[in-house]
């Protein structure tokens, strides 16, 4: 007997029956068969249409074969993080006697692992060392990876006898989820993996040996309430990271100490852009100068809506809740929003702005010959966050968005959907960042038919299509009303961060029962498209600050221009240099402290003022200024105006 697999290429590999992702690598080469980490399967039968399982396992016939290698970037990496996590608490529970272990997943940028340590024991990072040192001895020991599927009774008796409470516990959940599972079967095994003298339950995957993890390093520590319940036990998290090798690590270390010197929350301080107050937990509180950035960036999404014939509205912050229950949102998204009781009529802040221009469009009778009606508004929006997820400006409360919403026939769909792709792109070139578009689809939950679901992907990628554009699908993740475009950009750090997105809607516009007259005399249902680039103002800014380290283009800046008088003789032909800048529409200020030119010049420097103005007795005399770069230095010296033309060419 024997099995066929279908490799990456299309090509077929016929193997004997119960062949393993070893057996199919070895048999497409000696090199691969070295390389090989694990394997990749693709199908209908995997969940979200993939699965990476050991390279031991049995191989089904007929699958999708892929072998993953280090090379295989996120993939790979997540793969032996998961192997570190294992060797962490393998470490941990040779040196802490009496500790309890509970999950310890791979994650972004790394993994951890949840001990609960004997009273007496309190770990810090100055442990960290010790630990390190004994998982690189079961790395060096290239301990191999071994799965076992015993049964269920066996598995908790083992535990049970070792006193590891939580791995019971984790047992009898997975009983009870296939109990109440659609098909309700009744689980018979689990898993469990070993490397050199340690034991977890776990379902996979991991590389073949301890040996694949080329550097390690634990990074922090944490307070974790078992299963996330403040009422259960408070477990230590241990954090750490992995890599191939120790120059990965190293660079991956650099980058987190750039991350912390560019964190927009010390930065947004330094700089006296806004502060935080647990007056308004979530919420920022914005300086004149973090202002001025916030009102360029409304007026860069204001001026672009104008040349492309949107109408700036504003909605009302307060609703009753039936526009959020004929929205869906009450159901959907009422624990993040915020409610109260007026004059006893539920209520809430509005968390999206969406449903209240449905009903603003739905106030007004509407002929085809109006449509497309556009509508924009920078709307403030409160979401009820949990204080534990509040990030400075990435993740707050109160936060405004470049939020509009176009309501237009069929006919006139493809060509708004390829304006807002336009405008994307456009907004975007004011920025260095690297754009990746992904296509995110139906979600479990979801309102609409399956024809109207099909439909609505096939108007997004027609359109993706049409202007020529790469992008992803990204399975499960649109909206409960509709598909959606997701705007990712990559910082100068190689983060990945999620900003705007644009979306078709044929749900809502129906729920409120929102039309127009058509050609026909007759009433149809308009098309909605949600369009949203920047994403919320207050994330962008603080990614932005992050992306420049502070140094925020000269159009952008607070202050575009500082004037340095090197005496207090020269403060009034300082003034007099402001005063004409000002007049040029530059954002100039003078600094006529009684201090030497040098501290001036420092200070300057650490406020990422991009131009410094030096005048002292021959700029006086010259009607002239002596031109300072943030870190590029001296441009020499010029007048007035030709400064100003020089500022004016670079914004």
């Amino acid at each position: 007997m024997s099995l066929t697999v279908t490799l990456p290429d299309g090509n077929t590999l016929e193997l004997p029956d119960r062949a393993t992702g070893a057996d199919a690598a070895a048999a497409i080469g000696p090199g691969l068969a070295r390389a090989a980490l694990a394997v990749e399967l693709t199908g209908s039968d995997y969940g979200d249409g993939t699965a990476v399982r050991d390279l031991s396992r049995p191989l089904p016939d007929g699958a999708h074969l892929a072998i993953l290698t280090k090379n295989d970037g996120p993939k790979a990496l997540e793969l032996i993080r998961h192997d570190a996590a294992h060797v962490l608490a393998a470490a941990v529970m040779e040196l802490y006697d009496g500790v309890k272990i509970s999950i310890g997943p791979p994650i972004e940028n790394g993994f951890y692992y949840d001990f609960e340590f004997p009273d007496g024991v309190s770990l810090s990072e100055a442990d960290f060392p010790k630990i390190e040192e004994r998982m690189r001895s079961h790395i060096k020991a290239a301990e191999s990876f071994e799965r076992v599927e015993v049964p269920v009774a066996q598995a908790r008796e083992r535990f049970l006898a070792e006193r590891q409470d939580y791995k019971v516990e984790l047992i009898d959940d997975l009983v009870l989820a296939a109990r109440e599972s659609l098909h309700r079967e009744p689980l018979e095994t689990v898993s469990l993996y070993t490397n050199g003298p340690f034991t977890d339950l776990c379902r996979g995957p991991h590389a073949p040996s301890t040996k694949t993890i080329g550097a390690v390093r634990l990074t922090s520590l944490a307070g974790a309430y078992w299963r996330g319940d403040s009422t259960r036990t408070m477990l230590t998290r241990i954090y750490g990271t992995a890599f191939f090798s120790k120059g990965e690590l190293e660079e991956h270390l650099e980058r987190i100490e750039q991350a912390r010197a560019r964190d927009h929350r010390k930065l947004g301080r330094e700089l006296g852009l806004f502060t935080f107050s647990e007056l308004s937990p979530g919420a920022a509180f914005w300086l004149p100068a973090g202002t001025t950035v916030w009102n360029e960036l409304v007026a860069v999404s204001r001026q672009m809506g104008r040349e492309r014939g949107y109408s700036e509205v504003k909605t009302p912050q307060i609703f009753d809740s039936e526009l959020w229950k004929t929205s869906g949102h009450w159901d959907k998204f009422r624990e993040h929003m915020f409610t109260l009781e007026v004059e006893g009529r539920e209520m809430g802040l509005k968390p999206m702005n969406c449903p209240g221009h449905l009903h603003l469009f739905g106030t007004q009778r509407h002929s085809y010959r109006d449509l497309p009606v556009r509508y924009s508004e920078p709307g403030l929006l409160h979401r009820n966050e949990s204080s534990g997820v509040l990030h400075g400006l990435l993740r707050v409360r109160h936060f405004a968005q470049d939020d509009a919403h176009i309501f237009c026939t069929e006919e006139q769909v493809q060509d708004e959907l390829k304006g807002c792709l336009e405008m994307l792109f456009d907004t975007y070139a004011k920025f260095d960042f690297e754009v990746r578009l992904e296509l995110s689809t139906r979600p479990e939950l979801r309102s609409g038919s399956e024809e109207m679901w099909d439909h609505a992907e096939d108007q997004l990628a027609r359109a993706l299509d049409a202007k020529g554009l790469e992008y992803q699908i990204n399975p499960g993740d649109g909206a409960f009303y509709g598909p959606k475009v997701d705007i990712h950009i990559t910082d100068s750090l190689g983060r990945s961060w999620q900003l705007g997105t644009v979306q078709i809607d044929y749900s809502m516009p129906e729920r409120f029962g929102v039309t127009y007259t058509g050609a026909d005399n007759a009433e149809h249902t308009p098309v909605m498209i949600h369009r949203a680039l920047f994403g919320s103002y207050e994330r962008f800014i603080g990614i932005m600050i992050e992306h420049y380290a502070g140094e925020l283009p000269l159009w952008l800046a607070p202050v575009q221009a500082i004037v340095l008088p090197v005496s207090d003789r020269f403060n009034d032909y300082g003034a007099s240099v402001r005063d004409s800048l000002r007049g040029e529409e530059l954002r100039v200020e003078l600094d006529a402290r009684s201090e030497s030119i040098g501290r001036k010049i420092r200070e300057a420097e650490l406020r990422k003022i991009p131009y410094m103005l030096v005048v002292g007795e021959r700029e006086q005399g010259e009607g002239a200024v002596a031109v300072r770069e943030h870190r590029a230095g001296d441009l020499g010296s010029m007048s007035g105006a030709d400064f100003a033309q020089l500022a004016r060419g670079r914004l």
